[in-house]
């Protein structure tokens, strides 16, 4: 005998049998909803703490609890977190991924050495973290005419590197003829000396970072950085004065975007020579 009541009307969920399950659907933002009990129609801003902040046409805002009780298209859904966003691996100032949670190796018998105070902190504020993850200490010599005193008092070898960043090194410059007697010299080998064509390492930060056209030209015979710093229009008349005009253009450098790329790549040229396994 045909049952016209079904089998066991007191069996578990009975009561959902033929209700159509209501779809899940994760609250991402500018998902646009309406919520069922008032017919108020926006757009997600923010989920947080089990809510969800709705924006309307107008810009009203109001806070709703995730899950049932919305609408999209006219059919009700429950809203849910959205998935957690997978984090884009972090870069350092110099382009090169982060390594998360990893302290400073201890410091490698290579060098990097740069003619001032400056280049230091320069190569400092784009490749600093990089530098420490290698092991790689920056110096200054106040000077590339000085290298040749410090290359006799700590002569380098196979496992004792310097990189050596100089300005203004082009054809027929004493920086140029320093570095070719070096060169040519016993350590050779073990010494690699590269630079910029600039006259100083301040206009290593491109034009664009700082908000001008280009760096002005100044004259033969003038200091070149006080010849700078009264073209800008900045005091000038005292050692005080030029640091303060460097702070405010080292303040100008956030990544490696900020520099010019002939930096940039005798830079990383030093980097590998001075971490490059002996051979």
């Amino acid at each position: 005998m045909d049952d016209r009541y079904g089998s066991d009307v007191l069996a578990t969920g009975w009561r959902q049998r033929g209700v159509k399950p209501v779809p899940e659907v994760a609250a991402e933002v500018d998902l646009v909803v309406e919520v069922a009990s008032d017919g108020y129609v926006g757009a997600v801003t923010r989920v947080q703490g089990g809510n969800v902040e709705l924006e309307d046409r107008v810009g009203r805002k109001r806070l709703f609890p995730l899950g049932g009780g919305f609408m999209i298209d006219g059919a009700a859904v429950r809203l849910t977190p959205p998935a957690p966003k997978e984090q884009r691996a972090k870069r350092t100032a110099s382009g090169s991924f982060a390594v998360g949670d990893q302290r400073a190796r201890v410091a490698l018998p290579s060098r990097i050495l740069v003619e001032g105070r400056h280049d230091a902190e320069l190569v400092e504020k784009v490749w600093g973290a990089d530098l420490r993850v290698e092991g790689v200490v920056v110096e200054y010599l106040q000077g590339v005419d000085l290298l040749d005193d410090l290359l006799a008092e700590e002569p380098p070898s196979a496992t004792r590197r310097y990189g050596v960043l100089v300005d203004h090194l082009v054809a027929g410059s004493k920086e140029s003829r320093i570095a070719d007697a070096v060169a040519r010299g016993p350590y050779g080998r073990h010494v690699k000396i590269v630079g910029h064509p600039f006259v100083d390492v301040w206009q290593c930060v491109t034009p664009r970072a700082l908000g001008i056209a280009k760096w002005p030209e100044i004259p033969r015979g003038t200091d070149w950085k006080t010849g700078i710093c009264r073209a800008f229009g900045w005091p000038h008349e005292t050692q005080a004065d030029t640091a303060r005009a460097w702070q405010h253009i080292l303040s100008k450098v956030h990544t490696y975007r900020d520099l010019e790329p002939t930096l940039l790549g005798r830079v990383e040229e030093l980097i590998d020579f001075v971490t490059a396994p002996a051979s």
